[in-house]
């Protein structure tokens, strides 16, 4: 049996943020990815503000900055903005994540790959048993005193320990392409029910002369697979080109929405596993890194102290909700009402964005991180915008709270 301090489950951006801070403090960290590679595969589209690159400290991962967007309607119309710096940065998530764990092997964490997490297998005097296999089949056992799940959206960690999952998890399509047509200085969103129901599709350049192509929907009859398919030909159709066949495909989940809790006796969720992605945006590299910070600050004084009881690690969930708790809450929010937008409904969206002032706003205002702060000033500029919700709206500007008056659950939405 492998005894350690601290067992991360899941050798993502969170998972090795967390690892490499309690390794800094002198605690004996053990990190187990199942895949056999560290980075791979690749789940995310690479989109990041530049606060997490601030926190990965490094900016060697960065394959182009990008300066705007054009959001385009169900019926192609399209509003651009440009701003005069960067606004995100796309890059080499599989190089972001090599990164972030050879940071924190560097730190003293350890990494042991193509290991699973199976399940517990018990807890006594503060510590918990973990049951784990190799890619073999062969099977492990570890000791922790503290168990990290930073496991992803489908978290065996969370499901072991009894934590409630995420309300919505929404199927997501992507591909890169080696060539496609484009500003490779802007990305692309495309909205709209037909489109991209339950969130958006996108194009990211890749900073090569390609780009990121994907779609994540709300569970439905059709897959994400189809609405991928047809946002290429959207997307054919808008740049009068046809797309080579794409490099690489990837199918993954997205959760939208809160875990209850995020701490229980010896275990902490961070990133992914504990639901810290972006509600408008599907985002979650900063926010789960942010988090993984927040929680190696808890964890630290937990271990030091010799007490990992939920009582202890109860303050990780106070810092992540008085840190990012009111923009999350006030995401969902907007989000539900987005759920309701008709076609007809988006193309009035776009056109009441494109005036000059609103775009202004957008550039001055906009942040990929905290994008209700923009779409505050733009609802204050526009009563146009305000008229497709007046009475939700108006709570919401009104300072009412983040999610009154109550909505029905959006069509996504799990049982929990």
């Amino acid at each position: 049996m492998r005894r350690t301090e601290v067992l991360v489950v899941g050798a993502g951006p969170a998972g090795s943020t967390i690892a490499e801070r309690l390794s800094r403090q002198g605690h004996d960290v053990v990190v187990l990815e199942e895949h056999a590679r560290v980075g791979h595969p690749v789940q995310c589209a690479g989109l990041v503000s530049d606060r997490a690159l601030s926190l990965a400290g490094s900016r060697a991962m960065v394959r182009t900055p990008v300066h705007g967007a054009t959001v385009l309607s169900p019926a192609l119309r399209a509003v651009s903005f440009k701003a005069p710096v960067p606004r995100a940065f796309v890059i080499d998530r599989a190089a972001l994540d090599v990164h972030l764990a050879d940071r924190a092997a560097r730190a003293g964490a350890t990494f042991e790959t193509g290991v699973r997490f199976d399940g517990v297998a018990g807890r006594q005097d503060g510590l918990t048993r973990i049951a784990a296999s190799d890619a073999d089949g062969g099977a492990r056992e570890y000791e922790a005193r503290l168990v990290v799940g930073a496991d992803g959206v489908a978290s065996a960690v969370a499901r072991a320990f009894r934590l409630r999952r995420p309300v919505e998890i929404l199927p997501a399509f992507e591909a890169e392409f080696a060539e496609s047509p484009g500003d490779p200085d802007e990305v692309e969103v495309h909205l709209g029910r037909t489109v991209s129901p339950g969130l958006f599709g996108w194009w990211i350049p890749d900073g090569a002369g390609g780009a990121r192509i994907g779609v994540a929907v709300t569970p439905g009859a059709t897959t994400a697979r189809a609405y991928f398919d047809r946002l290429v030909a959207r997307i054919e159709a808008r740049h009068g080109r046809p797309l080579r066949s794409p490099l690489s495909l990837v199918a993954s989940g997205i959760p939208i929405g809160t875990v209850p809790r995020l701490y229980g006796d010896g275990v902490l969720l961070v990133g992914d596993a504990a639901a810290q992605v972006k509600p408008l945006s599907g985002g979650g590299i900063f926010t789960g890194m942010r988090a993984a910070e927040l929680a190696g600050e808890v964890a630290h004084e937990a271990l030091v102290a010799g007490d990992a009881s939920a009582a202890r690690l109860a303050r990780y969930e106070a810092l992540w909700r008085h840190e990012l708790g009111e923009e999350f809450q006030r995401a969902l929010y907007l989000r539900r009402l987005f759920l309701r937008l008709s076609d007809a409904e988006f193309e009035r969206l776009l056109e009441a964005l494109q005036g000059s002032e609103m775009k202004a706003s957008i550039v001055a205002f906009g942040d990929i991180d905290f994008p209700t702060h923009v779409a505050g000033q733009l609802l204050r500029q526009s009563p146009s915008l305000v008229r497709l919700f007046p009475k939700a709206l108006g709570a919401w500007l009104g300072g009412r709270g983040p999610l009154a008056p109550d909505l029905e659950p959006g069509p996504g939405r799990q049982a929990t």
